[in-house]
């Protein structure tokens, strides 16, 4: 029988299973990953799989700046250029899409200083964003490389960068994806309808809201903005909250756009063509909300911004508006791994816009953590650093 510290493998006689809880971006990979490793999963969703802030409709995947190169860029950069491999791959087990592509991304320039700006990002990029056999560009541009109105001619007077690295996904179809290969999985138990009130760390089990209990040999933590609340509740908590949810909005238009085209991103505002002829309009972040699944005039406000900007917008049907909350860790950047008092329970998660990006290296990160190996991510990224600093801002 496996003890708590050391996971059953299927190929054993499994007593409990590894808990993911979430199924989200960040749940979905981890179990995916957990099970690739050999463990008996169940993963347990409060809604159904694939909503909450991972059933929103941006789905731009973007680097960090190549200026003041560290390594949490290092990492988000590595990450970027893995998860095509982890999308093709998966995409051939399934026989599904996932609305991948590796499309670039354009920023307008509409004042000189940030040309100036933009020229330095430009050397930049020549240093670091670089791999074997692989290299991508944050190129200065003058001309108007993909027409006349992407984007118009107003926004773009000192220029353009164009940046390769980027892509997108949709993620309502990437989540599916996941699942799909989840489910090829004989080894891996998926609860929906299932919401976690607390984690009993001490007795291996986790409390659900129905009165259930679920058994565990360790439980990977991945539930978003709940995540924050089942770790503060594994012991009398007197620190800052470990995160928060910060509110986004969203919307997607029906328009004659090629989906080939790059994103365009200015000052908070992003224009991400999808296929089928959908473009994802968004994103606001908003600290303070009344209705955190509500829509109101913010969003409309950006589809009225990217129409200026994006003239062949105008007029386009919008098909859905969303809103929702994403996950923000105390410290900004996320946050996974054992926790120092319950080694069982790992946390993963406060992605907030990164999420799609980075998802699948964090579950490893989270995977090796439950085999007591090296997660090889940046120390910022470490639970016990989110701890210590909601201890420290009492």
């Amino acid at each position: 029988m496996a003890s708590p510290d050391r996971p059953a493998r299927v190929a054993g006689q499994p007593s409990r299973p590894v808990l993911v809880i979430g199924g989200g971006i960040m749940g979905l990979w981890a179990a995916l990953k957990v099970a690739r490793a050999g463990f008996a999963v169940t993963l347990a969703e409060r809604g159904r799989v694939g909503q909450g802030a991972s059933g929103g409709l941006l789905g731009a995947l973007m680097a960090h700046m190549p200026d003041r190169w560290n390594e949490k860029k290092q990492f988000q950069f590595e990450a970027l250029l893995s998860l095509e491999d982890e999308i093709v791959r998966l995409e051939s087990e399934t026989g599904m899409a996932s609305g991948y592509r590796r499309s670039g991304r354009l920023i307008p320039l509409p004042k000189p200083h940030l040309r100036e700006i933009a020229l330095g990002h430009e050397r930049d990029a020549r240093q670091v964003w670089q791999a074997p056999g692989r290299g991508f560009e944050w190129r200065v541009v003058d001309e108007a490389m993909f027409g006349e109105g992407w984007p118009q001619a107003h926004y773009r007077a000192s220029g353009l960068v164009f940046d390769t690295l980027a892509g997108r996904v949709f993620p309502r179809s990437v989540t599916a994806l996941v699942r799909a290969g989840l489910q090829a999985l004989t080894h891996v138990t998926l609860l929906e309808g299932v919401g976690i009130r607390a984690i009993d760390a001490r007795n291996f089990k986790a409390l659900c809201e129905n009165g259930d209990e679920i058994a565990f040999s360790h439980v990977i933590v991945a539930g978003g903005v709940e995540a924050f609340r089942l770790i503060e509740g594994l012991r009398p908590w007197t620190g800052k909250p470990l995160g928060m949810g910060v509110k986004g909005q969203s919307a997607l238009l029906r328009a004659p756009v090629d989906p080939a085209l790059p994103l365009i991103y200015l000052e908070g505002l992003y224009v991400v063509p999808h296929e089928g002829g959908m473009v994802a309009i968004g994103s606001t972040s908003e600290n303070s909300f009344d209705a955190p699944f509500t829509t109101d005039g913010q969003v409309q406000a950006l589809i009225e911004r990217a129409t200026e900007m994006v003239p062949a917008l105008e007029g386009a049907e919008v098909v859905e508006r969303w809103a929702g909350l994403r996950p923000k860790a105390i410290g900004r950047d996320p946050m996974v791994g054992a926790h120092p008092e319950f080694p069982q329970v790992i946390a993963l998660g406060g992605g907030f816009k990164v999420s799609f990006g980075i998802a699948h290296k964090l579950a490893e990160a989270a995977c090796a953590a439950l085999k007591g190996e090296d997660m090889r991510v940046p120390e910022s990224f470490h639970l016990a650093r989110h701890l210590e600093m909601a201890a420290s801002k009492r």
